[in-house]
């Protein structure tokens, strides 16, 4: 039998469980508003990750293999606007430094990273194999649909 996370707690305090039924701050409560982005005709499609939790709190966890995570190998958190300075790395050390592997990585039903790339860069950097990952059956539709990333709230 499958494992299944309710709000992704792996159990213990009812009184965690109800306040996470409650909030959809999550993880992303302590950061600036996230957003998962995938090239779309018209610019870029965009994902509230919030939302995408909360979807995804249903979704089974299963073990997946770090080595078919192929974002693994792309450049994920930076762009030609977002280059990689030495304080925008140490920015990322400190969120995978502080990632909290209770809740299970975000896969999209292709296997891309919807939630979750901090995590599978500490679970590599501690020479694991395998992730607790959720993984959509299909899609879910955009939050934004063809929209500009400098267009969206952040607050």
């Amino acid at each position: 039998m499958r494992k299944q996370y309710r709000f992704y707690n792996k159990g213990g305090d009812d009184r965690r469980d109800e306040q996470k039924r409650n909030s959809s701050d999550r993880e992303t409560g302590r950061v600036r508003k996230q957003y998962h982005f995938w090239p779309s005709a018209d610019g870029v499609d965009a994902w509230d990750v919030d939302r995408v939790i909360a979807l995804a709190t249903v979704l089974p966890v299963e073990p997946v293999r770090l080595a078919e995570i192929s974002e693994v190998d792309s450049v994920y958190w930076f762009d030609d606007r977002h280059r990689p300075t030495v304080r925008s790395v140490v920015d990322h050390c400190r969120l995978i430094r502080d990632v909290d592997f209770t809740y299970p990585v975000v896969l999209g039903p292709d296997g891309r990273v919807m939630d979750g790339m901090h995590r599978i860069a500490k679970a590599l950097l501690e020479g694991a194999s395998v992730i607790d990952a959720v993984r959509f059956p299909e899609l879910p539709p955009p939050d934004y649909p063809n929209c500009r990333p400098d267009q969206l709230p952040y607050d």
